[in-house]
């Protein structure tokens, strides 16, 4: 495992990924890329993670949380790490 707490599941010039990356580089968050197969059949390494073959789909070693989705991934990274979850975490 890397030092970054995400592990982000992706593709070349997808605006669906592109959205999650805005997010987590608001919020400051190590992140590793990892650029997965295009063909969707050959998905299998989001398979094995996620139970689908849809990205973007994240892995956050802190909180042990894994999903795909970028707007259940958004709206996780805000309620986690936004100003919201930051000030009950504080």
């Amino acid at each position: 495992m890397s030092d970054s707490q995400i592990t982000f599941y992706r593709l070349q010039a997808c605006p669906y990924c592109e959205r999650v990356t805005r997010k987590l580089e608001e919020y400051g968050l190590e992140y590793r890329s990892r650029f997965i197969e295009p063909l969707h059949s050959k998905r299998n390494v989001v398979k094995r993670i996620s139970g689908k073959r849809t990205v973007p789909a994240i892995v956050d070693h802190e909180t042990g949380v894994t999903m795909s989705e970028s707007a259940n991934i958004v709206e996780y990274l805000e309620s986690t790490y936004g100003d919201d979850g930051r000030e009950e975490a504080a």
